[in-house]
């Protein structure tokens, strides 16, 4: 992402200002990102140690296998926004690219509201009562020696698709202020 003149241009080569939401909201983003990368290494660790118990002891083990997914999952999830923040995520850019400017940004405006909000809106809609439906029954792994707390990793898709419309809310005021203000 470059930045110059107050605009933001990222892969997708719109230059956006930026407001105090989108600011806000982008750091926020930022650095759940930042922590989150963490997981990547503890997952490697534990892929580690669960092949080092298994091959080197004969010892299995089914909380480290279902500590990988969860990891996994929690690592992939978190990084919806992050990857959505920094615009690596697939685009249609290829058939953009010839448009002007403005009909670039009502695409991006039309796309970031009825797409990414749109299904973001109906993930959160679906998986709060699947999160504390979860909580309230005291979800644990039905494998024997498995992870308690399931619902830990359920809540993660609220976390994940709350902070995915969030970053969309943050883009589309951008998008706004681009499309909308005078320079």
């Amino acid at each position: 992402m470059n930045t110059q003149n107050g605009l933001i241009t990222g892969h997708s080569g719109i230059a956006l200002p930026t407001t105090a939401f989108s600011r806000a909201i982008d750091r926020l983003v930022q650095g759940v990102g930042e922590v989150s990368s963490l997981l990547w290494t503890l997952l490697v660790m534990t892929i580690v140690l669960q092949v080092l118990l298994r091959y080197g002891f004969g010892v299995g083990s089914i909380m480290l296998e279902e500590t990988q997914w969860h990891l996994y999952a929690v690592g992939f999830m978190l990084g919806l926004s992050f990857t959505e923040l920094h615009e690596r995520h697939v685009r249609i850019d290829v058939l953009a690219a010839g448009f002007n400017s403005k009909a670039r940004l009502w695409i991006e405006l039309l796309g970031t509201g009825g797409f990414l909000l749109g299904f973001s809106l109906l993930v959160i809609w679906f998986a709060v009562p699947f999160a504390v439906s979860s909580w309230e029954l005291g979800e644990v792994s039905a494998a024997p020696d498995g992870l308690p707390y399931r619902w830990v990793l359920k809540a993660f898709m609220v976390t994940a698709f709350v902070l995915l419309a969030l970053t969309g809310m943050s883009r589309l005021t951008r998008i706004w202020k681009a499309l909308f203000t005078s320079p």
